[in-house]
């Protein structure tokens, strides 16, 4: 009997082999075949592969005692074509390594599970939590839409621990690597055990025993980044996307997807229902809520009560005197009033390292990488120029072209880390810690620096984008934006959009246990529209004019928008090979192509990009159109194409 068998390698489509003395084969099960010289795990599918060749068809070797819910199939075949991606690469997400498979199974302490409880919920949170569970336990999109402080974690919680008494599985996603370690800990303290950890920097040996405790329905609750989203469950009763708002549920690098969009997806194909999580939801979701396509329930009020901290704003204008200090005298004076009382302070700058670029004095050149267009950032600590693109590193010497001896440099904008130099200056006497993805590299060290805040033994931190993500710092009761004018986030339509969500995750972080409590804009624009829309904290209003502006320009929501990425190491051949891809999709009906252009940042890694965008009617499944005339182009083998369905980033 000859079967379809999907091989994780890039194949949009499964290889047909005889089933030979394994009759009970359906799709899902997960078979090991012989493929040219080698053994290959693969997994039944649904379809055999359509081809007019003749060849010898070989014949399956071994069927694995685990196997994939048929239903995983489907999703599948749904993210390959949803995101343009192979079948073949997507399934080699879900199966991971070849020793999760072949390896003993070993079992995960969180099995035999008790839950506590040890919270009240309040009258918000209650009526919220009722209203979540009246939308039933079949396939449902709710948001769950709280200002920062009250307790939407909580609410969540109960609908996790109802799932698990029903012996249901549970993902919970979350948007960055680094808060597992708090939220495994509040998870702990509620629950009575450490769900199961998910990420990237998670040893191969743990990520084995967790995936083979998943795939045979033992193991009931995961944290995880985004990757979590390809773990087999096998009886998945909840999806829970933390910060459902959050860009870094967008994967840039590999096969690109929205964590989110296709949590929500699998939610639908499992026909179970998916909790998004925020307090001001993405414009996409705020959309969905309106046209009744998603359920919403609000947390009014922070837990306790407990107001959010006031705004102050300090105009540069007409305080700043020196070009080479960025923390403003008033700042100084309102900061000083809180450290006084033994509360804590945060410096929020989303930039990293110490200067941002670097001019020689003499030739007025900028210090830029040799493998991207893009300036070089000086890390004082390092003492090196690094890319933050392709992570090229070098000393911060250069042969000047006007005195031929080494470049005289200038630094130029702020850094967290020439914040740091600035607060210790003002602030000798503080304990002053930077957190930023730079200094947390070692697991051990997280956490040891976490439980320092917690417990009141750093003064003041320095931090970037990052410390606005869920941490929770009993004592943080001053904040203080440094450059309230830099949205240092990309070339994004989305920024305004992006900046509001970001400050108000950011204000959010003080005063969780104080009402007393303050954040600090630093501008050079006070009346600016981003910076009135923070403080009025009107977020109704904010996202009812957003929604206005992006239906006036047919952008999304209400349009769709796909890029494509032509990169070669020849800048001129990467522009002709665009010109010809655009020749070919503008006979498509109903789509506007745009392009080609030279992307912003137009070369990375040594290699040249153009860009083309797509922009379509949201009826339009344009996906199903694209995937068949893109296999017909004749693409030079020189050419690396990159597909970005829903893009965010647009550098």
């Amino acid at each position: 009997m000859k079967i379809p068998v999907l091989i994780p390698r890039i194949f949009d489509h499964p290889h047909t082999y005889l089933s030979g003395k394994f009759d009970k084969l359906k799709p899902g099960s997960i078979v090991s075949v012989p493929f040219g010289k080698e053994i290959e795990t693969g997994v039944i599918w649904d379809k055999t592969e359509e081809t007019n060749r003749k060849f010898k068809i070989r014949t399956i070797l071994k069927k694995n005692e685990v196997s994939f819910k048929e239903n995983l199939v489907d999703f599948i075949n749904w993210f390959s074509l949803y995101n343009l991606a192979p079948k073949g690469m997507v399934l080699k997400m879900f199966l991971g390594d070849k020793s999760f498979i072949e390896k003993s199974v070993q079992k995960y302490p969180q099995i035999n599970i008790k839950v506590k409880n040890n919270f009240n919920l309040n009258v918000e949170q209650k009526k919220c939590l009722k209203e979540i569970n009246s939308f039933g336990n079949k396939f449902n999109v709710t948001l769950l839409q709280g200002i920062t402080g009250s307790g939407k974690t909580i609410v969540y919680f109960e609908k996790i621990k109802e799932s698990m008494k029903k012996n249901k599985q549970v993902l919970v996603l979350l948007p960055e690597i680094f808060l597992t370690n708090q939220f495994n800990k509040r998870f702990e303290e509620y629950f009575g055990f450490k769900p199961a950890i998910w990420h990237s920097k998670v040893s191969k040996k743990n990520r084995r025993i967790i995936w083979q405790n998943i795939i045979n329905g033992k193991l009931k609750l995961v944290l995880g980044a985004r990757s979590s989203l390809f773990l087999p469950f096998k009886n998945l009763g909840l999806i829970v996307v933390d910060e459902e708002h959050d860009a870094s549920y967008k994967q840039d690098e590999g096969i690109r997807y929205n964590a989110r969009d296709m949590a929500i997806s699998r939610a639908s194909i499992e026909n179970i229902p998916i909790l998004l999580c925020t307090s001001i939801p993405s414009l996409e979701t705020y959309n969905n809520v309106r046209n009744g396509k998603y359920n919403i329930t609000k947390l009014e009020k922070r837990y306790k009560n407990f107001s959010l901290p006031h705004a102050e704003i300090i105009n540069l204008n007409q305080n700043k005197k020196n070009k080479n200090v960025w923390i403003d005298p008033k700042t100084i004076s309102f900061v000083k009033k809180y450290l006084d009382k033994n509360q804590q302070a945060l410096f929020f700058l989303n930039r990293r390292g110490y200067a941002p670029f670097m001019i020689c004095k003499e030739c007025g050149s900028k210090f830029e990488c040799k493998n991207c267009s893009i300036f070089l950032t000086f890390h004082k600590y390092l003492n090196k120029a690094i890319c933050h693109h392709c992570g090229y590193q070098t000393e911060v010497k250069r042969k000047c072209e006007s005195t031929k001896t080494n470049c005289n440099f200038q630094m130029y904008g702020p850094g967290v880390e020439k914040i740091f130099s600035e607060l210790n200056q003002i602030f000798p006497t503080k304990k002053i810690k930077i957190l930023s993805s730079d200094f947390l590299s070692k697991r051990k060290e997280t956490q040891e620096l976490l439980n320092d805040i917690e417990k009141n033994k750093i003064d003041i931190l320095v931090g970037t984008q990052l410390i606005s993500k869920g941490f929770n710092f009993p004592n943080l009761n001053c904040i203080v934006v440094v450059d309230a004018d830099f949205t240092g986030l990309g070339f994004d339509l989305r920024s305004t959009e992006k900046n509001i969500q970001l400050y108000n995750q950011l204000s959010g972080r003080a005063g969780r246990f104080n009402k007393d409590s303050i954040i600090i804009y630093q501008t050079f624009d006070p009346s600016g529209r981003t910076l009135k829309s923070i403080i009025d904290s009107d977020q109704e209003k904010f996202l009812e004019e957003e929604t206005y502006l992006r239906k006036q320009k047919n952008l999304p929501p209400f349009s769709r928008l796909i890029a494509i990425i032509i990169s070669s190491k020849n800048e001129k051949e990467s522009f002709l090979e665009a010109q010809k891809i655009k020749k070919v999709l503008s006979q498509i009906k109903n789509i506007h192509v745009m392009g080609p252009v030279s992307s912003p940042i137009f070369k990375i890694k040594n290699k040249y990009r153009t860009r083309l965008l797509l922009r379509f009617g949201r009826k339009l499944f344009a996906q199903k159109i694209l995937i068949k005339i893109l296999k017909k182009i004749n693409i030079s083998k020189k050419i690396k194409l990159t597909v970005d369905v829903d893009p965010l980033n647009f550098s």
